[in-house]
C-alpha cells in the first residue's frame, strides 16, 4: 500500500490544481484511506486494508493519506472525521465513506463502486 503525498496524489488520483471538475488520473480504480497515527479507529481499519490490497491486487489500488502530514489534501476533500475512505472509480464521481467500516462493507463498496463495470 502506497502512502500518497500531494504530488503523487495529483499525478495518480486527481489534479485539482488543473481541473475544477473531478477527473480521475489513475490506471486502476482506487480506495484512499485518510487517516492519522493517533486515531484508534484508523488502526482498526489498517489491517483490513492490507488484506484487501492483496485480495484485489491488479484490480484496484489502495492508498493511504496521513491527514496530519497532508493537511492540504485533507482540506481539499473537506475531511472532518477520520478514518474517511474515498472510493474512486475509473469513471464517475468518487464516493466518501466515514468511519471504520467492517471488511464485508468495504468489499461490497469495492464491488459496487469500483468494479461495477
Amino acid at each position: 500500500m502506497e502512502h500518497l503525498t500531494k504530488e503523487t496524489f495529483l499525478d495518480k488520483v486527481f489534479n485539482y490544481e488543473q481541473n475544477k471538475d473531478w477527473k480521475f488520473e489513475g490506471d486502476l480504480p482506487c480506495l484512499i484511506d485518510f487517516y492519522a497515527d493517533w486515531c484508534q479507529p484508523c488502526k482498526m481499519v489498517a489491517p483490513i486494508l492490507e488484506e484487501l490490497s492483496k485480495e484485489y491486487e491488479g484490480k484496484i489500488n489502495i492508498y493511504k493519506i496521513d491527514t496530519e502530514a497532508e493537511t492540504e489534501l485533507a482540506g481539499a476533500f473537506g475531511i472532518r472525521s477520520i478514518p474517511s475512505l474515498l472510493f474512486c472509480p475509473k469513471d464517475g464521481q468518487p464516493q466518501m465513506a466515514m468511519g471504520a467500516l467492517p471488511k464485508d462493507t468495504m468489499k461490497k463498496a469495492i464491488e459496487d463502486v469500483l468494479l461495477k463495470n
